[in-house]
């Protein structure tokens, strides 16, 4: 029988996996969702293409997989028992989420889970405050620089093409939003992706006490990780892509290019500098500012509100299961 520890490090990997699809379910379907909205391409050829950008993007770095692997808690507080907590806490949340197609954010919901499952482990002090003060201070500023960039971006397209038809733009940006759609995949890929890579590589060092792993994570682990999103999107995002690509507002091929610019504009800049911030958030807000260019009435703010409240409760939920599960685990093992 497998000793201990090695069962928990193969529970961590496969829940990692889990967290995976569930990551594809909802929050990789962001990256195709208005490409499916628009109709620009079938749902089939969509999730082909995220799956291929999501796995470059994960492949292409790892600043952000090293944040959540061992920046937010300090080494001593990693444990079997948070990162498992941690990780059942997020799957449920958001598989609950989807079934409902509300877009939520994996990166903060685990984030928040994981400071919770330490601190019910081993204290206030488990935790990298300053960690969570950056990753914080991004929850209101990478949805705002989505909105106002959609937003510009959208005013812009509409002067430099504004002697154009519809029907000429239509055509033209039938074939950007497909070159946009892949780079807001790859920008997942090397944001949100790089969760699941972070947590087993995380879940190795601990087992085997090599730090050099965070130096050259194996390649199987990027490659296992990426598939993992990859089945989730094919199979479980059709409600959130539906949400976002068709209920907030209309989009033609030309707002999906700007909303899709933007957000992983966005995205790429957090990434270069080993922040995680919510893909959800980004093409969420890209998605309203690009609406509410033709008028205020475009954007369906109820809808919006809900997914704005999907948003703010992701943290007390996954930190209060993270805790909880954390307090059950310990007087478990």
């Amino acid at each position: 029988m497998p000793e201990p520890s090695l069962m928990a490090l193969i529970v961590i990997i496969v829940l990692a996996l889990g967290f995976g699809i569930v990551n594809g379910f909802n929050d990789a379907a962001n990256a195709i969702a208005t490409v499916v909205g628009t109709r620009t391409l079938s749902p089939h050829k969509a999730v082909m293409l995220a799956a291929v950008f999501n796995m470059l993007g994960a492949a292409t770095g790892s600043a952000v997989a090293i944040t959540i692997g061992k920046g937010i808690l300090t080494p001593e507080a990693i444990s079997y028992q948070t990162v498992i907590a941690a990780l059942a806490a997020v799957i449920i949340w958001t598989a609950t989420a989807t079934f409902y197609g509300l877009p939520v954010s994996l990166t903060h919901g685990f984030i928040a889970a994981l400071a919770a499952a330490g601190v019910a482990a081993s204290g206030a002090s488990a935790v990298n405050w300053n960690i969570i003060a950056t990753v914080a201070s991004a929850v209101g500023t990478a949805p705002l620089l989505g909105f106002i960039g959609g937003f510009i971006f959208m005013l812009a397209l509409f002067w430099l093409f504004r002697r154009k038809t519809p029907t000429e733009v239509q055509a033209r940006f039938g074939k950007l939003q497909i070159v946009s759609a892949a780079f807001m995949a790859y920008s997942h890929g090397k944001n949100d992706g790089q969760m699941p890579i972070g947590i087993i590589t995380m879940a190795f060092v601990f087992y085997t006490g090599q730090q050099q792993l965070w130096e050259s994570i194996p390649l199987w682990i990027i490659v296992i990780s990426a598939l993992s999103i990859s089945t989730g999107t094919a199979f479980g995002g059709w409600k959130v892509i539906k949400t976002l690509g068709m209920r907030v507002t209309t989009l033609r091929p030309v707002h999906g290019f700007a909303a899709e610019a933007s957000a992983a504009t966005v995205i790429e800049i957090a990434s270069a500098m080993g922040i995680p911030v919510s893909t959800t958030h980004c093409i969420s807000s890209s998605i309203m500012g690009v609406g509410a260019t033709r008028r205020l009435s475009a954007v369906r703010w109820g809808l919006a509100g809900n997914i704005l409240a999907a948003w703010v409760i992701t943290f007390p939920v996954c930190g209060g299961l993270g805790h909880l599960f954390s307090w059950i685990l310990g007087r478990i093992i």
